[in-house]
């Protein structure tokens, strides 16, 4: 969860350096708004990276606990048709003395 978004920064940190060590001038207004944009750029995809994998973690743990209660629905639903054979039987041997 954390990698990506550590390596995003890390990554947008060094091409600011980058930038920034290759001239002695004061960057211009260009130069200015590319490095902006890259670090906004850069920070909001590491903010959809994390929202999408909060998101999909949660849809994830939801099926996980649909599946295991469905599990114990058709396992209780066995165990009642199971008693509804033995009251039949029962009935039926009741019925035969």
């Amino acid at each position: 969860m954390r990698k990506p978004a550590v390596m995003t920064g890390a990554l947008a940190l060094a091409a600011l350096f980058l930038v920034a060590g290759c001239s002695g001038d004061p960057l211009s207004t260009r130069e200015e708004g590319t490095l902006g944009g890259a670090g906004i750029g850069a920070a909001t995809g590491a903010i959809i990276g994390v929202t999408g994998f909060a998101v999909g973690n949660a849809m994830q743990n939801q099926q996980s606990a649909n599946t295991q209660t469905q599990s114990q629905i058709q396992s209780q639903q066995q165990e009642i048709e199971q008693q509804r054979q033995q009251l039949q039987q029962l009935k039926q041997s009741q019925e035969t003395e």
